[in-house]
């Protein structure tokens, strides 16, 4: 250990290991950083739930030309038709109930995770006001 290393962290005595810029300015600098951190953990969560609405509501199967009688019709969406005739055309492994169930619970992940970072966002721009610092 040297001189400069003295609590043993890497950092020269009497830093105190406070960032630089620390008071306001880091803490304003910190919340910019998590609104931006904010912003992308919402726009996850937006693209995830337009998927499961896109499978739950959205018709699939063979394209069939609407002139063309004797193609099998689309099936639709589970949430708009939830009990679909047994045929082997309206089998989508992501259109079946235990799937949607499984996304729908990795959607509600970002979701939380979004709107904790923006509620610890609000709470550093809070903070750094009160410090002294000016919110942009």
């Amino acid at each position: 250990m040297t001189a400069a290393d003295v609590k043993g962290t890497g950092e020269p005595a009497g830093t105190g290991g406070t960032p630089k810029g620390g008071g306001a300015e880091g803490v304003l600098r910190d919340a910019e950083r998590m609104e931006k951190w904010s912003i992308a953990w919402v726009m996850v969560a937006l693209a995830m739930w337009g998927v499961l609405v896109v499978l739950m509501v959205s018709s699939y199967g063979p394209d069939a030309s609407p002139w063309d009688s004797t193609s099998d019709p689309r099936c639709e969406g589970p949430l708009l038709a939830p009990f679909q005739p047994n045929s082997s055309v309206c089998r989508s492994e992501l259109r079946q109930w235990p799937a949607l169930l499984g996304f729908l619970a990795l959607a509600v992940v970002p979701t939380i995770v979004a709107a904790a970072v923006t509620v610890y966002a609000k709470l550093l721009s809070r903070l750094a006001t009160a410090l002294g610092g000016t919110h942009r």
